[in-house]
């Protein structure tokens, strides 16, 4: 297992884990909302070790490890929608919490992978550091704009509310409802890999306001496509076709904007990674490397 690491960046602290030999091209992966690092499968991390990548993960501030912002007061995501309050902090934050662990590393450049708000993230990162970037790659996320990516108007309400367990057995059966709305219909629900990376998330730091807290940077963050159109940069988009909570119209978006962008769609893939897709994944991210290397991998 890897061993977690703490990092000082951008004012907080950042908790990471690597895979792989440090010397090689390195990965880094930005999870989403509310969810922690370890919600990017071992087996997949160690996959993309073993294709010859320096694979980082980490926790975003407010989720497991790294710092939270304990009694910093969440507004209601509504009201920081409607412009009428101001989230504690932006996606540009959390932008510059990733270029400052990408710095504290000290591996030069490097290939950024974020999902769902970990996208958001990457994103950001790339308009205003395309310096720290060697390639991109965005998994079920959206440029920013309220035309594209949008929910499914029935998970509003869920995705607003949020859910506060009593204990640690609610807050798994927490993720499995959540998963059976929003995950893969056409994949088997990973229910036992589920309950375990719920449960020690749950361990390392269960934390509802942190969630809110995410949630209001992320309702709160501007419409990113005319920076997107300036972007010079190898880039991969992959989504599931059939994603209730980013709409592929925001993957879709992505690559249309993006110069040179690459998009995979994955039939009956939902909001989330499944199993059966992992072996894929790691096949395309590593051809996009080789490419932004312009020199191959070891096979």
């Amino acid at each position: 297992m890897p061993t977690l690491q703490r990092v000082p960046a951008n004012g907080i602290e950042i908790a990471y884990e690597t895979f792989g030999e440090r010397s090689a091209p390195p990965l880094v992966l930005v999870m989403g909302l509310g969810t922690q690092m370890i919600a990017w499968p071992d087996e997949l991390c160690e996959d993309l070790a073993e294709r010859g990548h320096f694979v980082v993960r980490f926790d975003n501030r407010d989720a497991g490890a790294s710092t939270h912002l304990h009694g910093v007061p969440a507004p209601h995501a509504a009201q920081v929608l409607a412009r009428r309050r101001r989230p504690p902090y932006t996606i540009d934050d959390m932008a510059d919490d990733t270029i400052g662990l990408i710095d504290a590393l000290d591996v030069g450049p490097v290939h950024l992978v974020g999902v769902s708000m970990g996208g958001f993230i990457s994103q950001t990162v790339a308009v205003r550091k395309p310096d720290r970037l060697r390639s991109l790659t965005l998994i079920m996320t959206s440029t920013g704009s309220r035309r594209v990516g949008q929910a499914d108007p029935r998970l509003f309400g869920r995705l607003i509310r949020g859910r506060i367990a009593l204990d640690r057995e609610q807050a798994l059966d927490a993720v499995i409802e959540t998963f059976r709305i929003i995950g893969s219909k056409s994949f088997a629900l990973d229910e036992e890999w589920l309950r375990d990376v719920g449960g020690r998330s749950y361990d390392r730091g269960y934390d509802p306001a942190g969630y809110h807290r995410q949630l209001a940077a992320v309702v709160g963050q501007p419409n990113r496509t005319a920076q997107l159109a300036r972007l010079d940069l190898p880039t991969l988009v992959m989504h599931g076709l059939n994603d209730p909570l980013v709409a592929a119209t925001g993957g879709l978006a992505l690559a249309r904007v993006i110069r040179g962008a690459r998009f995979v769609g994955f039939s009956g893939m939902g909001h989330d990674l499944p199993r059966e897709l992992w072996p894929e994944f790691a096949d395309h991210i590593t051809a996009l490397v080789r490419r932004a290397e312009g020199a191959s991998l070891p096979r």
